[in-house]
């Protein structure tokens, strides 16, 4: 008989359709059965002796919020028996509804309950426990997750014993996950965890990687890369990570119509095992980035979220260094320019904060100006030595591409049909912020990678919609003391003087936007909320305690209807 492994994970919704993801322990068929009669069945595919599905739901209503059964070959495995939660529903908001999108990134994995978690509590968890608690109440229309999902190069103590036991960690790559079975282990370390197994049932979620979900600082550099290549561990490393990813997290943020199209899918379906199939697939996205698209749109009501691949995307050369290759900078173009009057708030959800502390973001653009050489050869060699050391690679350490994000942002922004906000929703960086960017009086140096043949815009033209940068990290991990001094430093008028030193000596050019911080810093495990109605906007920041709870730290009206 089959048994449930992993899951289910209640991935796309739209109100009239979804998407349920599961791990089962043999070939089944897979069967979502909803209390108003919708639901949807699909056969599971094989990837490494592992079999998974995606299940499609079908005929859900509106305004409605059925719960559901799954079932493998007709017998029901979910909800488990004795659970102490609610049952797991598929919430179809009706026309006119809020929108509530609960973001944040970086995870790591809880440990055993009889375990001292050194990272303190989840805020996951804590979300759950939140819902159990009223679960007739407010809950996220859909949570984002911004990247680090796992860690494939901070394992847990029990995952340590585990791979001990598997091979000999005094070979490389150690104490790192080597292969797609070691990332299988994560993520039942990470999903299995009980609240967040209920949580991820019944809220549906979109996701993107980061540097952790394959190694961090993943793409740095071009040396970064070569030097990596040059080991003996790193080819399956990768190609596992994105094998993994595809399965646990890309496909999930596809909708139904996207999954009938897509010719990987079908593919691996079609076969009795697609392992061969995806792992060729895998290394043809490493070999050539541009040949994949991880990034994708979502859609919730006239809410659009952008999700962006800022990694996998790179252009590393150093004469051409991008954070979007041509093509995935044109995709986020025409997505955030399309149909502006069908859309009252654009969210662009990148893992990298688009504005950062202007000590750090003065300090990658010199270091990115002295790798191209503007200071001579030595300086680059220098340069090339601290962005590896000190992670040196976020929007601000490729300056053409982040004014480029810019101008985007300030174009999709305006207009008499411009949404009432553009929000960048980013994590990483193990604080949370909000930053407001005003456009200075100046025409913008940068790039028009983004802007395709359009004319530029007036000097010191900014957006009629307003601007935000937010930024929420870590939903769950350590936070050293060194972090939190370091952040609030780099937020000070102090630091400000010294960044703009370190762009002097560059020759950096001074930014065509400025910025100032509005909130913030919050250090803790948290996570934060959007509320979007209509054209009106609030934020809410929510932090885990020791007592199991979410508190509210802040609260904040962005816009007005």
């Amino acid at each position: 008989m089959a048994e449930l492994r992993l899951g289910p994970l209640l991935r796309y919704a739209d109100g009239s359709s979804a998407t349920v993801w599961i791990e089962a322990s043999r070939p089944c068929t897979a069967e979502v059965r909803c209390a108003t009669g919708a639901g949807g069945t699909s056969r599971t595919f094989q990837i490494e002796g592992h079999h998974y599905a995606l299940i499609p739901v079908t005929g859900l209503i509106p305004g409605t919020s059925p719960s559901y059964e799954l079932l493998l070959d007709g017998t029901r495995v979910w909800p488990l028996p004795d659970s102490p939660y609610p049952p797991s529903v598929i919430r179809s908001p009706g026309a006119g509804d809020d929108v509530r999108v609960a973001f944040g990134s970086c995870r790591w994995a809880a440990p055993p309950a009889d375990e001292k978690d050194p990272a303190g509590p989840d805020a996951l968890d804590s979300l759950a426990a939140r819902i159990t608690a009223g679960p007739g109440g407010e809950r996220p229309d859909v949570l984002v997750l911004l990247g680090d999902q796992v860690y494939a190069d901070e394992i847990s103590d029990a995952t340590r014993r585990w791979l001990a036991a598997r091979r000999d960690l005094r070979e490389a790559p150690g104490a790192e996950v080597a292969d797609y079975e070691e990332y299988t282990r994560l993520y039942y370390e990470s999903w299995l965890d009980p609240e967040v197994r209920w949580l991820l049932s019944t809220v549906p979620s979109c996701m993107i990687f980061d540097d952790h979900d394959v190694i961090d600082d993943w793409n740095t550099s071009a040396a970064w890369l070569a030097g990596m290549r040059a080991t003996c561990w790193w080819q399956e490393r990768v190609l596992s990570g994105l094998m993994s990813y595809w399965v646990h997290q890309h496909l999930g943020n596809l909708s139904p119509a996207e999954l009938a199209t897509d010719a990987l899918y079908a593919a691996v379906r079609d076969t009795p095992d697609g392992t061969e199939v995806l792992r060729a697939f895998a290394a043809r996205a490493d070999a050539d980035p541009a040949s994949v698209r991880w990034s994708y749109r979502r859609d919730f009501g006239r809410v659009r979220l952008l999700m962006v691949d800022t990694r996998a995307a790179r252009v590393l050369d150093e004469g051409g260094r991008a954070m979007l290759d041509p093509g995935e900078a044109q995709w986020l173009r025409a997505q955030a320019l399309d149909a502006p009057e069908s859309c009252d708030h654009l969210l662009i959800g990148t893992s990298l904060p688009w504005l950062l502390p202007h000590l750090v973001h003065d300090a990658e653009a010199w270091d990115a100006a002295l790798c191209r050489g503007e200071r001579g050869e030595r300086w680059a060699r220098f340069g090339e030595r601290l962005r590896q050391r000190a992670d040196l690679e976020h929007w601000a350490a490729f300056p053409a591409s982040f004014e480029a994000l810019t101008e985007l942002i300030a174009e999709a922004g305006s207009g008499a049909q411009a949404p009432a906000t553009v929000l960048v929703l980013s994590g990483d960086v193990h604080h949370a912020y909000v930053a407001e960017p005003s456009w200075a009086s100046r025409a913008s140096q940068g790039s028009r990678a983004l802007r395709g043949s359009k004319a530029p815009r007036a000097e010191g033209a900014g957006p009629d919609a307003r601007v935000l940068q937010l930024t929420c990290s870590p939903v769950h991990n350590s936070i050293p003391l060194s972090i939190r001094l370091g952040f609030r430093f780099g937020w000070s008028a102090v630091a400000r003087l010294l960044g703009r030193r370190f762009a002097r000596h560059g020759r950096c050019p001074h930014p065509s936007v400025d910025w100032r911080r509005t909130g913030g810093p919050w250090f803790g495990n948290q996570l934060m909320t959007l509320t979007l109605r209509g054209r009106s906007a609030s934020l809410r920041l929510d932090q885990a305690r020791a007592d199991g709870e979410l508190r509210t730290v802040e609260e904040s009206v962005l816009t007005r209807t």
